[in-house]
């Protein structure tokens, strides 16, 4: 007989990482194009930057909501303590989600003279966001520890974030645009390539340091056999990626767009990597040495009821982004209200 008061809340952690990943690539890569939004002059390519994003991003954010919603009503224990920890950088994060929102509506209704404004403002918007979701992740694997150790942990990881998704974003344009723009993206993909595998370094390097669990959990026997091919898949993805660039680029000029994915597939894979060796390290605890999954966790009857609830809602959420994407794919085309 199934040990329902054991499995639900792992399901129910399941499903927040599966949206909290879902929501890191697809809002990663909108947020990264609005950060390298800051790097063309031309405003030919802002709206193509603009528009390469502008069917999918508000509904990237979907999953966002879906994540924390999932906290509050599956461990609403850890809600409390998570948020209320993170007071600052959510906030900070919910100002440059609204500042983003905002900058796309009225960027393209406003006289050409405020236009500049509008993007600059979506350029803050971006980088403020990222920067407290970087922020929020560091002080979350630090289980909230106070000292300058922990804090400034916190700043690499909110750092660190920032050259992540701009490689994501850099993929993406790679991926939807063409010309000139395109060729561009290519030149951010490899000079962010770089600074993204020292971060994955720097941060890979640091956790152990900063967290005696994680360092307890990583090299004892055989958890160090078992995450071994992650650090080294990781490489190898970052190594395909710097490889491959310069040769798509020179395929591009001569007229073949093939493969043009594969830097963002890449970037994508990476993610999950490091969203496995996330998982890997906190698992059990949703609040690392303080509470774990089934402390935190609703009472059975209650995730039985939302359960039910979830098997309707997050069916409804993944068909509509695969029709999104779907009716969207290719290349993007000038952003148009009229």
């Amino acid at each position: 007989m199934m040990d329902y008061a054991y499995w639900f809340p792992v399901i129910f952690a399941g499903l927040m990482a599966v949206a909290m990943f879902a929501y890191v690539v697809l809002d990663g890569y909108d947020l990264g194009v609005g950060m390298l939004l800051a790097l063309t002059p031309e405003r030919t390519e802002k709206d193509m930057m603009i528009a390469s994003i502008g069917p999918f991003w508000d509904a990237n954010e979907t999953w966002l909501v879906l994540g924390v919603g999932l906290l509050l009503v599956a461990f609403p224990q850890a809600h409390g303590i998570i948020l209320g920890a993170l007071y600052l950088p959510v906030a900070l994060l919910l100002c440059g989600l609204i500042l983003r929102g905002v900058a796309f509506d009225f960027r393209v209704k406003a006289q050409a003279h405020h236009q500049p404004l509008w993007n600059t403002l979506f350029f803050v918007g971006s980088l403020l966001a990222t920067l407290a979701q970087g922020l929020m992740i560091g002080r979350y694997l630090t289980g909230f520890a106070p000292g300058a150790a922990a804090w400034s942990f916190a700043v690499l990881t909110s750092l660190s974030l920032v050259a992540a998704y701009a490689l994501l974003g850099a993929g993406w344009l790679i991926m939807k645009t063409e010309g000139r723009l395109q060729e561009k993206a290519y030149g951010w993909a490899r000079h962010s390539v770089a600074v993204a595998a020292l971060a994955v370094l720097l941060v890979s390097v640091a956790t152990p340091w900063v967290s005696e669990r994680v360092f307890a959990l990583w090299f004892s026997l055989p958890n160090f056999f078992l995450l071994a091919p992650v650090p080294l898949m990781t490489l190898g993805l970052f190594v395909l990626i710097a490889l491959a660039l310069p040769r798509l680029a020179a395929r591009r000029a001569a007229g073949n767009d093939n493969f043009c994915w594969l830097p963002f597939a890449a970037t994508v894979a990476i993610v999950l990597l490091a969203f496995f060796g996330l998982a890997f390290s906190v698992f059990p605890y949703i609040v690392i040495d303080r509470l774990t999954i089934w402390q935190a966790a609703s009472s059975t009857e209650a995730l039985g009821v939302m359960l039910a609830g979830a098997a309707i809602v997050l069916p409804t959420i993944f068909a509509y982004t695969f029709f999104a994407y779907r009716v969207f794919r290719g290349k993007a085309t000038q952003l148009r209200y009229d």
